[in-house]
């Protein structure tokens, strides 16, 4: 039997488990930052794709969250719901709600980009694609130099 480990397939799967075996294991507990790409690099012996494929697939496991300015953090129980999804996209739902519920109503304006960057603590390219989704859903309208405000019935598509 040919190990696993023979490719590159292989070895980010190796790599999962592992780290899946090191967080159940308690060696990296939750609220824990993971150690860095490039000592995860060394310490496996394989190329910086190879290990960010796998922590991609804790991440898609809701096992470690990427904190900007702190690096990958073990997530705690309570915080674990499953799969993540993409933050933009939790960003997206939130203003959808608000929309949708009342609470931003037709002409309001939406939080800037700078607001959402540092209210969801996500980069500015996170924050511009959460509202470029709600533009995309005719949820909103961008006015140059001024922002984006919720669109009217009368307005939308």
């Amino acid at each position: 039997m040919v190990s696993q480990r023979a490719t590159a397939r292989g070895a980010y799967r190796d790599i999962t488990e592992s780290l899946r075996a090191r967080i159940a294991g308690g060696e990296f507990a939750a609220g824990t930052l993971l150690p860095s790409e490039s000592v995860l690099c060394v310490e496996y012996a394989v190329a910086r794709n190879t290990l960010r494929r796998a922590l991609a697939q804790l991440a898609a496991d809701g096992l470690i969250d990427t904190r900007p300015g702190l690096g990958r953090v073990v997530v705690t129980a309570g915080e674990r719901t499953g799969p993540a999804i993409p933050r933009y996209q939790r960003i997206a739902a939130d203003l959808r709600s608000a929309i949708e519920s009342g609470r931003l109503r037709p002409g309001d304006p939406l939080p800037s980009e700078s607001a959402l960057v540092e209210q969801y603590s996500v980069s500015r390219g996170t924050a511009r694609q959460a509202l470029a989704e709600l533009e995309g859903a005719g949820l909103v309208i961008a006015v140059h130099g001024k922002g984006r405000y919720v669109r009217g019935p009368e307005t939308r598509d």
